[in-house]
């Protein structure tokens, strides 16, 4: 089972109408399961992601 290891939270934006009504929308982030180098399974957004993939390709 994969364990949500992000503290990242969604953005809350305002959804306009034609009519320029505001209504509360959320943006959720984009999570994915993601296996860690010790075999364990992960829920991270994708950005976390490629930045973890970003580093191990600089090292």
């Amino acid at each position: 089972m994969a364990v949500n290891i992000s503290t990242r939270k969604g953005n809350v934006k305002n959804k306009r109408s034609h009519a320029l009504n505001s209504t509360k929308k959320r943006q959720n982030l984009n999570k994915q399961i993601y296996r860690l180098e010790d075999g364990s399974k992960a829920r991270l957004s994708v950005k976390e992601i490629r930045t973890l993939k970003k580093n191990d390709q600089a090292a």
